[in-house]
Parts: C-alpha cells; sequence; structure tokens
C-alpha cells in the first residue's frame, strides 16, 4: 500500500504513536490509552505550534467592524476581532502600525471609527492545509510527549524532542522563505566605515 500524506489529526497523531512503537488510532474514541492521551494532548499541542511564528499558511487579515460601544477608559474605539483568532500578530490603519490593546476579542485603540482597520492575524488552520514540513515537526512534538506518557521511555522522549527541535528549526526556515526577500539596506554600514 502506498504511502499517503497526513492531513487529519487522527493521521498526525497516529504517524506519532508508531514513532513511539505504540499502535495508531483510528479515532480519538478509541478504547486505548493511546486514543485517550492523543484526545486530550493533541488540540494543545497543535494550537500553541501554529503560534510560534506567522506560518504563512496560518496568517491572515480581515478588516475589523468597529463597535458602537466605547471602551471604558484610556482608549476612544473598539474594533470586533474574527472569530477562530489565535494571534493577533499587527494591527494597522492605511498600512501603518498603530498602537492598541486586545481585551478578550476586542482590539480597543485610539483610532477614529470611521477608519479601516485591519488585522494581521495567526488562525486555527485545518491539518488539511499544513505543509509537509509542518506536519512532520508536530508528529516529532506529539512524538516526544507520547514518548513520556504512553512508553514511559524518558531516553526515548529526550531523542524525540531533540528532532522533534530540528524539524521545527527547519520547517521555520522553509516557511520564511515564502515572501519576498527584505533587501539589506547598507548605506549606513558603508558611511560609518568611511568615515
Amino acid at each position: 500500500m502506498p504511502s499517503t500524506a497526513a492531513n487529519s489529526a487522527i493521521d498526525i497523531c497516529s504517524r506519532a504513536l508508531i514513532l513511539i512503537g505504540a499502535d495508531p488510532i483510528t479515532s480519538f474514541e478509541d478504547d486505548t490509552t493511546e486514543a485517550l492521551v492523543a484526545s486530550n494532548m493533541y488540540e494543545d499541542i497543535a494550537r500553541s505550534q501554529l503560534c510560534l511564528m506567522r506560518w504563512r499558511f496560518a496568517t491572515e487579515q480581515a478588516e475589523l467592524a468597529a463597535l458602537v460601544d466605547e471602551p471604558t477608559g484610556r482608549f476612544d474605539t473598539a474594533h470586533q476581532l474574527p472569530t477562530g483568532i489565535l494571534m493577533v500578530n499587527a494591527i494597522t490603519v492605511s498600512d501603518q502600525p498603530i498602537n492598541y490593546t486586545i481585551y478578550g476579542d476586542k482590539v480597543f485603540s485610539d483610532v477614529s471609527s470611521t477608519e479601516t482597520v485591519v488585522a494581521d492575524y495567526i488562525y486555527r488552520a485545518g491539518e488539511e492545509d499544513w505543509p509537509s514540513y509542518f506536519v512532520v515537526a508536530v508528529e516529532y512534538i506529539l512524538a516526544s510527549i507520547f514518548a513520556t506518557s504512553i512508553a514511559r521511555d524518558g531516553n526515548l522522549a529526550a531523542v524525540l524532542e531533540q528532532k522533534a527541535n530540528l524539524f521545527m528549526a527547519k520547517a521555520r526556515s522553509t516557511d520564511s522563505q515564502q515572501q519576498t526577500t527584505r533587501k539589506l539596506i547598507t548605506s549606513r554600514f558603508l558611511t560609518e566605515r568611511r568615515s
């Protein structure tokens, strides 16, 4: 049988379980220790790894709606964040970053309620949209956790954690190449060198 891409939570957990020599699962409701641990750990691990950096596949922009009710104090306006946000990376007006604070699911700032406020944010991307370099890194992170909780093997957990860190570093490097390379401004260095 040919290998297929892991594009679901069950696939990713099953491959992580295989890495520690455990049996794969077919559902989070399976009556096994593997399913019990996977179902309790998976979602938090997935969300935390998505928040580690501005992954291109899990980053989005949205225009925020101004709310009628003003904040109680210190800020002039409130805007509603979209549902499904894991982390806000930037809030801008006319492509310029503004000062803001997040309270719950709202952004408080001192911009006018008539200005267009845009949020750059990380959302909970579905596994079917995860690139393979991220999937493999998450599989190794889960495997290091499963090695402790299921296999009860601290040495295996340590080895898998090292591999997970390596795969995550490679994933960050690969993902960061999916945008225009910023030009290094060298004029300041040349001026200093010549003086």
